[in-house]
């Protein structure tokens, strides 16, 4: 199909910045931009229909790390490395609050639970909450973590929960919708539908190559974090996270964001409803993917912790199901930096999309002089 003269001067002559991803980073980064640049032409691509990678699709969690995932992260970052990330966390979080406006977002803090299925696992957390609460306490003045009885009455765990007091819930949905309206308020166009093939860089300008047409971009920012290596050769490989919801449950009591075996199962209330995801960690070579779908081995997993966990004594309906993809790595520090004269790249963001996609979108903008 030929474009039209009309199409081509108003959307592809003469662009000045081109984000590719409009999830929680590109759009942040096409935001500041437009605050840096108020004239400049700024295009955001979207292979999508609907923001495609994770932005849209996670479990809404305002959280910074539960405490056996901080502590797992001692094992491979140093005190500093895991004091800087769960900042830029709470920094992050605290950005994307104040852009959007905690009513829009639907911003709750009924704080974060951490379940445990050992009491080995259990015990070696408690050991070391004073130490994690010590560490972090320069950012919130408090002490994070503490312990609770099983209040929701949650069977086949450890009868005392981990608390931190600081975490909250979004909707991802009301969140996503209003950064999209923002962004496109300021005068930023966005394209959906079109996906980014190659790019090729001359001199004072980037060619971007797409599926739909072929257009230059003065600047070229790469936002598309598990996708990131269909164009860029990082250290960030997607991994798929699998999710499914209930029908709404009459009287329903649990209230929170709750995290079980380090993190690798999470669920939230919703609408009245149960949001469950995880269990990569049941095939981590078959979840390396950017392949949207599920599993039997995950659902029935998810299913099944569900009925005989969360729920044990309530007849449960499952409504839907659905998958995102995360970008993910060795490290669990963003990967934000300058690749060429032109080309800029904010990616692996370690399935922590929602507390720090927008630093990295505001740092990933910043990178241009």
């Amino acid at each position: 199909m030929n474009f039209s003269y009309w199409e081509l001067k108003e959307w592809f002559t003469n662009v000045d910045f081109t984000v590719v991803g409009s999830g929680i980073v590109g759009l942040n980064c096409a935001l500041q931009l437009r605050e840096k640049y108020p004239m400049a032409k700024i295009l955001v691509l979207e292979k999508g229909v609907l923001p495609q990678g994770a932005s849209t699709k996670n479990a809404g969690f305002a959280c910074f790390g539960s405490l056996s995932e901080l502590i797992d992260d001692l094992n491979t970052h140093t005190e500093e490395e895991v004091f800087s990330l769960v900042k830029k966390r709470w920094q992050g979080l605290q950005l994307l609050r104040t852009t959007l406006g905690d009513k829009n977002i639907d911003f709750q803090q009924n704080k974060g639970y951490e379940l445990f299925l050992t009491t080995e696992l259990h015990e070696s957390c408690l050991e070391q909450k004073t130490s994690i609460n010590e560490l972090l306490k320069p950012l919130f003045s408090k002490d994070i973590f503490s312990v609770d009885d099983n209040k929701f009455g949650f069977q086949n765990i450890h009868q005392q929960y981990i608390t931190n007091q600081f975490e909250g819930q979004i909707d991802t949905g009301k969140m996503a919708a209003k950064l999209l309206e923002k962004v496109l308020s300021s005068g930023v166009k966005i394209i959906n539908n079109i996906q980014v093939e190659e790019f090729i860089e001359n001199n004072d300008e980037v060619e971007v190559k797409t599926n739909q047409i072929e257009f230059t971009t003065k600047k070229l920012f790469i936002a598309t974090n598990g996708f990131a290596n269909k164009l860029l050769k990082e250290n960030v490989q997607p991994a798929r996270a699998q999710v499914l919801i209930t029908k709404p449950i009459e009287n329903l009591h649990i209230k929170g964001t709750f995290h079980l075996d380090k993190g690798y199962y999470y669920f939230r209330n919703i609408d009245n409803r149960i949001l469950f995801g995880g269990g990569r960690n049941l095939d981590f070579k078959g979840e390396e993917t950017d392949e949207f779908g599920q599993t039997l081995l995950i659902q029935n997993k998810l299913e099944e912790i569900l009925k005989t966990t969360i729920l044990p004594n309530t007849k449960v309906e499952i409504e839907h199901r659905w998958s995102g993809i995360m970008g993910v790595g060795n490290q669990k520090k963003a990967i934000v930096k300058q690749l060429s004269n032109n080309v800029f790249c904010g990616v692996r963001l370690g399935g922590m999309g929602v507390a720090i996609g927008s630093l990295v979108g505001k740092e990933l903008a910043q990178l241009v002089n």
